[in-house]
């Protein structure tokens, strides 16, 4: 039965968590008095206009895009608004700015065929209406995440009107402020380009399925099955921090929510087993952000980066697979070293679930999402395989609700046979959402007559408002990043930093690598992750592939360094919203973090000298050994690397290492990494003998510690 709010029964008390905006998301609830109640009205408007248009393709794409955003800024003022005006008064001029942002929507809608008619040719009430829109966006993207991305997409709408007017080769031809306008405001080059129509399909739906899977218990079953596993383990706790936010990242794909959500449970738990704070703050930090990078939702960053390169969703979720193992692996390798290290021990038998009773007695939570994934991988829209997800998520929560109320386990068996024959019977000729939709229909009627049945749908309610608040800022940035889009297709000033990057690979596509590292990070600093990809795969991505690198791997380089800037100092954004939870300095936290998701940072450059490790083709060991085999080869050489970085970092494998050793194994990593003739047998040899060393120097006490 769906659950008021997602728990975990290990978990100590709450801490409550506080940011300078709303970037990480809004407090509960929808603010105060009558107010909450509009705001409410309005989410719950804004994700029935979502689910009819991902279950039914009623209107044109460009109506849907403009209704979208229209819901953004309305629901964006109004909120911000209700939190943070002292007055009626106050929070009226909020819902009246955010009503005039709906209008410019519904403009889109309106007028939609006169607009196609009169392309290039505004009118001025047009110009009006896309300067307003401009406003919009900028002043509710600034109130709701900071001044950051607004600056810089700020500068970039300067360069746009001035850019004329400075030396070759940054200049341009110029552009009047009809022409701006029209291209920002109007079309799909600007604010309608491609983040926002994945916004207003894709990512909307995917927040609502992870939505309902939360409130339905999935963080417990994540937890307990994590407990489960290693709570007995060495340094157990950090090793469950790591596998629970890893499953949590597949139906979240958000590293901060992550980390105040699992968060609460596990970073006091390491430093109850003696963790460090900041090490055990840095753990969740990294572990979380990884969640972006976990198939198959992937932060949302996914569904542009297919739309982006026009392929299969499932194409980028292979190519993105083995790197996700890799990260978590690491991280994983560096908390065992950790503990290994510092003596730090597991967690008693009694302190902790049955892994194999929490999995039976809530298996059926991973339905959907196995099912998501099927669907995937069998070729189906992520937009169809998220409706039929959620479908099936909705089904078992009223489902279980109601054999809630049956007393004899048999009635409760034969209710899901039925249903289950139910299901089979309407979708024997094909999967048909009308019918799924009206098999759920039946369930709700059902529901509401049977007991506790209607606090269910009313918890389902409160998910679909919920997830209309989580979108915001994910939609918000989509929006405000076209500005930088469109002034790149306009003015062909991407060219310019393309030519930099292809000049400089010509003599090394190493340092090409390192600059285009460099910008993510940098563009990362206090920005998202989907922003930070969307510019920097616009900037660098069509120039490393034009060096031979392949197309994914080189939008996946931009991408995993977005991810990265979020645990790098001074902003570090996944480290400060750990910092209040571990009561530790966030600046501490950020340098752990980076130490701890050091694989992060060196799996991207791996993939690049072997495409193998994200499936694709151009590996130099493919003719010695095969596609398969060269996987295979990349695969393992990236562990062993990545586990001899574990090493330097930590400073231990079987006993503390000396300077030297680490010297030793560094050099042996970079030798893996490396290019140069006889690189890898080198980096073997050093290897073996580094792991001999250590091996002999062990204690006795060591050698019978188990993982």
């Amino acid at each position: 039965m769906l659950q008021p709010e997602a728990t975990v029964d290990h978990k100590p008390e709450t801490v409550k968590v506080e940011f300078d905006n709303f970037e990480h998301g809004f407090p509960p609830g929808f603010g105060p008095r009558g107010w909450r109640h509009l705001a409410y009205a309005v989410a719950i408007a804004f994700a029935v206009f979502q689910l009819v248009i991902a279950a039914w393709n009623v209107l044109p794409s460009q109506v849907v895009r403009g209704v979208h955003v229209g819901f953004l800024i309305l629901l964006t003022f109004g909120l911000i608004g209700n939190f943070t005006a002292r007055t009626d008064f106050g929070r009226a001029i909020a819902w009246i700015t955010g009503a005039l942002g709906f209008l410019c929507g519904l403009y889109q809608w309106i007028f939609y065929a006169d607009l196609i008619q009169r392309d290039g040719d505004p009118t001025h009430l047009d110009l009006a209406v896309g300067t307003l829109l401009a406003v919009l966006i900028f002043e509710g993207t600034r109130r709701l995440m900071g001044p950051a991305l607004p600056v810089m997409c700020g500068v970039c709408l300067l360069y746009w009107f001035f850019g004329q007017y400075l030396p070759a080769p940054f200049n341009h031809r110029g552009y009047d402020f009809d022409q701006v306008v029209t291209h920002l405001s109007f079309g799909t080059e600007g604010f309608y380009g491609v983040p926002i129509y994945v916004s207003a399909t894709y990512i909307f739906l995917f927040i609502l399925f992870g939505s309902f899977l939360e409130r339905a218990g999935m963080i417990q079953l994540f937890t307990d099955v994590s407990l489960g596993l290693f709570g007995r383990s060495r340094g157990g706790p950090a090793k469950v921090a790591v596998f629970a936010s890893g499953m949590m990242g597949t139906i979240s794909g958000s590293g901060v929510a992550n980390v105040v959500t699992v968060g609460q449970f596990t970073i006091p738990l390491m430093i109850k087993f003696g963790y460090r704070r900041a090490f055990a703050a840095g753990v969740e930090a990294t572990a979380s952000m990884g969640g972006q990078i976990m198939p198959p939702v992937m932060g949302a960053v996914a569904f542009i980066m297919a739309e982006t390169l026009g392929v299969e969703y499932s194409v980028i979720v292979k190519a993105a697979v083995i790197p996700a193992f890799l990260y978590f692996a690491s991280a994983f390798w560096m908390v065992h070293l950790e503990a290994g290290k510092h003596g730090l021990v597991g967690m008693k038998a009694s302190e902790i679930p049955n892994a194999w009773k929490a999995a039976v007695e809530r298996w059926y939570l991973i339905l959907p999402l196995a099912a998501l994934v099927f669907m995937l991988f069998e070729g189906f829209t992520p937009l169809y395989a998220g409706s039929m997800g959620l479908a099936l998520t909705v089904a078992l929560i009223l489902g279980a609700s109601i054999v809630h109320g049956f007393s004899n386990t048999v009635l409760r068996y034969i209710f899901w046979i039925g249903l289950a024959l139910v299901v089979g019977a309407v979708s024997r000729n094909g999967l048909d959402i009308m019918r799924i939709v009206l098999i759920v229909a039946a369930l709700i009627a059902i529901t509401a007559f049977t007991r506790g049945g209607r606090a269910t749908l009313v918890a389902c309610r409160d998910s679909l408002a919920d997830s209309a608040k989580s979108a915001l800022t994910v939609g918000m940035a989509c929006a405000i990043v076209g500005t930088i889009i469109g002034m790149m297709t306009q003015t062909g000033v991407g060219t310019v930093f393309g030519s930099w990057v292809i000049g400089l690979g010509e003599k090394s596509l190493f340092l090409a690598l390192i600059m285009t590292m460099l910008l993510s990070i940098l563009l990362g600093t206090g920005i998202p992750t989907i922003p930070t990809y969307i510019i920097t795969a616009a900037l660098a991505a069509p120039a490393l592939a034009k060096l031979g690198v392949p197309l994914i791997v080189s939008h996946m380089f931009a991408f995993y360094y977005g991810i990265m800037a979020d645990l790098s100092p001074p902003v570090a954004l996944a480290a400060l919203a750990a910092a209040p939870i571990a009561r530790e300095n966030p600046d501490k936290i950020g340098w752990e973090a980076m130490r701890i998701a050091l694989a992060g940072y060196v799996i991207p450059f791996i993939a690049v000298y072997s495409p193998a490790l994200m499936l694709q083709p151009g590996d130099p060991m493919a003719a010695e050994l095969g596609f398969y085999g060269a996987v295979v080869y990349a695969t393992l050489k990236a562990l062993i690397a990545i586990a001899l970085f574990g090493m330097v970092a930590i400073g231990f494998l079987y006993t503390r290492m000396s300077l030297l050793e680490r010297v030793i194994a560094f050099a042996a990593a970079i030798c893996l990494l490396g290019e140069f003739p006889y690189s890898d047998y080198v980096g073997f040899l050093i290897t073996a003998l580094i792991v001999a060393w250590q091996w002999r120097q062990r204690p006795p006490r060591d050698a019978v510690a188990t993982a």
